[in-house]
């Protein structure tokens, strides 16, 4: 049995990345996967996955559509027992030319979205004795280094907050919620581990970018209820990069 068995887990950005990762991973894992995307790749993750997975169009920055997906949610299974918010944008834009456009889209993305999929999940969860998010922000949330955008770490570390808010408002009615936050990870878009890549990979105390898999992996424990008593927490899932900043 996984450590997921019966779990009803909704997963945002699922359609590319550690999202599409961890619903093969939360599959395995036992439960049943409601894969979110606004890019409409969510379907082919639910064909590649198999039995289990649900795929969802959503752009978790608009209210509507997430009001909908929960609704999909509730009409579909009746609950939400684990929430993955992975679905996020990136750019580096230097301060002096940032535009505020840019830096709402950003946000819009990266902190709203998560906070409206938190606002629509909470109630479902709530009805059902309680569930657990894990929010995925960015080690740049916690420590920042050249080449970091920094109104992606803003939007990241508000993301850490918010997380932590929900766990202590929460935790007394049975919601966990966490955050990991990845170091230097390795996707499917990057093709051959980029030199810049590789470069920062190599400041990690493992002497590698992460992967994927690794981050998936933290993801299903930390909805499991092996982590019952973890909530309110930052993880950095970085193989030791911040470790080098401490």
């Amino acid at each position: 049995m996984g450590i997921l068995e019966g779990k009803i887990a909704v997963i945002t950005g699922a359609g590319s990345g550690i999202a599409k990762q961890a619903t093969h991973v939360f599959v395995r894992e036992g439960a049943t996967v409601v894969a979110v995307d606004i890019s409409g790749a969510e379907k082919d993750t639910a064909a590649e996955v198999g039995t289990d997975v649900l795929p969802v169009h959503c752009d978790v920055s608009n209210d509507d559509d997430v009001a909908a997906l929960f609704e999909t949610v509730r009409t579909e299974f009746g609950r939400v027992d684990a929430v993955l918010n992975v679905a996020g944008t990136h750019g580096v834009r230097p301060p002096e030319i940032l535009t505020v456009n840019e830096f709402e889209k950003m946000t819009a993305v990266n902190l709203r979205g998560v906070l409206l999929v938190t606002q629509h999940a909470v109630p479902l969860m709530l009805a059902n004795g309680g569930g657990a998010f894990v929010n995925v922000s960015s080690i740049s949330s916690v420590n920042v280094e050249s080449h970091t955008s920094f109104m992606y770490a803003a939007a990241k570390s508000g993301v850490n907050a918010l997380t932590k808010a929900v766990a202590v408002e929460y935790g007394p009615r049975g919601i966990r919620a966490n955050v990991i936050a990845p170091g230097f990870t390795f996707t499917e878009f990057m093709g051959e581990q980029p030199p810049l890549l590789r470069e920062m990979g190599s400041k990690a105390a493992l002497g590698r970018p992460g992967t994927q898999q690794e981050m998936a992996e933290v993801a299903a424990f930390l909805t499991s209820d092996r982590a019952s008593f973890v909530t309110g927490v930052v993880f950095p899932v970085d193989g030791g990069w911040s470790a080098r900043l401490a």
